[in-house]
């Protein structure tokens, strides 16, 4: 591999990968060669303004050092089918000689704290700078910098398995509208399946043979731990929360069936490190294995009793509310969004002419919903083509992010702005493929 200097790796030196030629692990690939070429000679001509740059921002790994050409680079995310194209800043000058001796002695502490502002997928780039930067990840320094500063952003997370069960992970970064590769072969080889995702860790559930396994992990750690098994360890339905403040994350796994009798509600609890049982919720007849998890309250669907089944994580107790859903829905998702909001998602209409996708929110004094938005025609037409079309919908923060299976782009609502947006590429890889949100951190501890 090619080493290359820091400013160099930042502004858009990309290597090739060596099994595909045009991906590279948490960077997103690159087409050069003749597309270089065309597209600066098709660039609009920029008039020089008469002074000459010193920064080293200045080298930007190109030779293409024109004041009058903009570098513009195709890329092509592995797995994925659509182009999305990336444009490098201002047209730049000449090159500038950066002087080794300068930036060799940079104070450790302002070094760290330029690098915990790099974004969080470039990191596997520049470890090949030197031996120190590939230490990086188990330095407290750095770690301790990357902790204060504010978040990367939200991102989305495409997990899926080709032959033979090899775990493959994408991931959308919205800030920067570009996809990253990330390895995820540091797992072990269970057939296991994505839990969520929460303050950085990743959970997942599988089978070891015939035992029934729970994982948590940091995808850009790349460390990972099993959890000790349950009091009841089967095959149940889970979800992940992390709070940040106290470095901790905990486990719900909701009440089920297995054979002839219902399993009680259990907690794991990464400070203790044990799961800890509690009520068994009462009998309902769920109508999705879907759940949502806001204000310490987890929710799910239910026919009967109709409305919802609602867990607090604070006293151990389940409780029902009686939120009945809107007439003709189709089918409905919770979406949890921030502090108390709740969301229901769902398609209405019994024929395809009419069918139409709708949000609701819940009105906690009410208990009822709310109808706060609906998709514009031309998206629902676009993201679901037939009436019977299966599409996945999610959300974190007041985003929600709607995925078809058969569509190569996902759409996002954000519910504050009230605005809708296509993504591109944000295709189910299979049928097997999973998508939630990330948020990339590298301080989360899987411990």
């Amino acid at each position: 591999m090619e080493r290359l200097g820091f400013w160099g790796l930042l502004m858009g030196s990309v290597e090739k990968s060596p099994d595909s030629g045009n991906s590279v692990a948490c960077s997103a690939s690159t087409k050069n060669g003749d597309e270089e070429s065309s597209s600066t000679t098709s660039s609009k001509q920029v008039s020089r303004s008469g002074s000459r740059h010193t920064s080293p921002l200045g080298r930007v790994g190109s030779r293409n050092t024109s004041p009058s050409r903009q570098k513009v680079v195709k890329t092509k995310p592995r797995g994925l089918e659509e182009e999305t194209v990336a444009s490098f800043g201002k047209p730049v000058v000449a090159d500038v000689q950066m002087e080794d001796g300068i930036w060799a002695m940079l104070p450790e502490d302002l070094l760290n704290e330029i690098l915990a502002r790099v974004p969080p997928f470039m990191i596997f780039r520049i470890r090949s700078v030197c031996k120190k930067w590939n230490s990086i990840l188990q330095d407290n320094g750095f770690l301790k910098f990357h902790s204060n500063v504010s978040s990367h952003g939200p991102c989305l997370l495409t997990f899926w398995k080709n032959s033979p069960q090899v775990p493959q992970c994408s991931v959308f970064s919205l800030p920067l509208k570009t996809w990253y590769k990330v390895p995820f072969t540091f797992l072990p080889p269970w057939a296991f399946w994505l839990v969520g995702s929460s303050g950085g860790l990743v959970c997942f559930s599988g089978l070891d043979g015939l035992t029934f396994r729970t994982l948590v992990c940091n995808p850009l750690m790349q460390t990972w731990r099993t959890l000790p098994s349950m009091h009841y360890n089967q095959q149940r339905q889970l979800i992940m929360v992390a709070d940040r403040s106290q470095k901790t994350f905990q486990v719900i796994a909701t009440s089920d069936i297995y054979g002839d009798k219902s399993l009680p509600t259990e907690v794991y609890d990464s400070k203790t490190d044990k799961w800890s049982l509690h009520q068994i919720m009462p009998a309902v007849n769920l109508c999705s294995s879907k759940m949502a998890y806001c204000d310490s309250r987890l929710y799910l669907e239910t026919l009967s009793p109709l409305g919802l089944m609602m867990y607090r994580l604070d006293t151990g107790q389940w409780e029902h509310i009686p939120a009945k859903f809107p007439r003709s829905l189709l089918d409905g998702y919770l979406v949890a969004g921030t502090q108390k909001r709740l969301f229901l998602v769902g398609r209405i209409g019994l024929y395809s002419t009419l069918q139409s996708m709708r949000i609701w929110e819940l009105d906690h004094t009410k208990v009822a919903w709310v109808e706060v938005s609906r998709m514009p025609p031309k998206y629902f037409r676009a993201l679901l083509r037939l009436s019977a079309e299966r599409f996945e919908c999610f959300g974190q923060d007041n985003l929600i992010c709607f995925t078809s299976w058969n569509q190569g782009k996902g759409l996002l609502y954000n519910v504050d702005k009230k605005v809708w947006s296509w993504i591109s590429g944000c295709a189910l890889q299979s049928c097997n493929s999973q998508v939630c949100f990330y948020e990339p951190r590298f301080d989360a501890s899987v411990h």
